[in-house]
């Protein structure tokens, strides 16, 4: 054992601890990132930034939630983006019309219904996830489009608990805390401690092994995309309240940060490994990654290049130490 522990690099032990506690590395470019706005702008970080910064990072790590939990099966879901837009303009244009509480179950059950077409096709018909929710997403904005006419005139009203959740303080932290530390909790707590968590882990590192243990992975996936279909539907009602404008495109420009942020986060595409801690950290480094680049006054097209080019730097230094081991 010895002599094993004395052929151990320095970069393998850094992955080994890095594989063990993934988060770290996270918080600490985190903080780096932090550190450099300081020092670029100084006096930025107060709190009134932080809770700016909070506020917006939320329906981000709300979004990434669905990554995660979908990446763990080995899947995606492209269509949470499309799913929180809908939820977002069914209750702004349904709350004048039926009141808010009808609007909100209506627009849940819409997105709920994505979820269950989600998981049937990519469950029982085989079909994979990245083309199943791309064409249920492309086929809900068209559905989208069509309830827009008939809704046109009617105007749009946001509901006061939304507001509340997404313009309103409280001890100078956005009130969207109230809903996302107990998301936060009860999301980390089933993936760890529940058996519909296990079962996500085990299809994504070995289906057939798991279907020849018993497992009905069509049930898993039904639920799996379910549950991320009302997982967009819940973000979107927050957002709407954030943006307190209801459009065709609300919540489109979270999707491909949501995916970024679930990868930088630690979760692995290919299944198997990840967890909603470190994509919480990731939401929050894109979203102060996106203060920065303001900050530097970057032309739009450069801040996409910038910000690609980042992501996928972090993404593969984080994915090379943590292989080393």
């Amino acid at each position: 054992m010895a002599g094993v522990a004395e052929t151990t690099s320095p970069l393998q032990r850094i992955g080994g601890i890095i594989r063990d506690n993934p988060v770290l590395p996270l918080i600490a470019l985190l903080f780096a990132l932090v550190a450099l706005l300081e020092f670029l702008q100084p006096g930025i970080f107060n709190e009134r930034w932080v809770g700016n910064t909070i506020r917006f990072a939320i329906p981000l790590a709300m979004l990434a939630a669905c990554q995660t939990l979908t990446m763990l099966t080995g899947g995606i879901d492209l269509s949470a983006g499309v799913a929180a837009t809908v939820a977002a303009f069914v209750v702004a244009t349904l709350t004048p019309l039926v009141g808010a509480p009808a609007a909100i179950a209506l627009s849940l059950a819409a997105t709920v219904l994505m979820g269950l077409v989600n998981g049937f096709g990519v469950g029982v018909c085989r079909v994979h996830p990245l083309i199943m929710t791309l064409g249920t997403g492309l086929i809900a904005t068209g559905c989208l489009q069509v309830y827009q006419r008939y809704v046109i005139n009617t105007g749009s009203v946001i509901p006061d608990i939304f507001e509340w959740l997404g313009t309103g303080r409280t001890l100078g932290m956005p009130n969207a805390l109230f809903l996302f530390v107990p998301f936060a909790i009860l999301l980390l707590w089933s993936q760890r401690r529940t058996g519909f968590g296990r079962l996500l882990y085990a299809l994504g590192s070995n289906e057939n092994a798991s279907r020849l243990s018993g497992v009905r992975s069509w049930q898993v996936m039904l639920a799996l995309y379910t549950l991320s279909g009302l997982i967009a539907g819940i973000t979107g009602l927050l957002y709407v309240g954030i943006i307190r404008a209801p459009s065709l495109s609300l919540a489109n420009s979270l999707m491909l940060p949501s995916v970024a942020a679930a990868v930088i986060g630690g979760t692995s595409i290919f299944g198997g490994r990840g967890s909603y801690s470190g994509t919480i950290v990731g939401a929050l480094i894109l979203t102060v990654l996106g203060t920065l680049l303001t900050l530097l006054q970057i032309p739009e097209g450069a801040r996409r290049m910038l910000f690609g080019a980042i992501i996928l730097a972090v993404t593969a230094l984080y994915v090379r130490i943590t292989d080393q081991t």
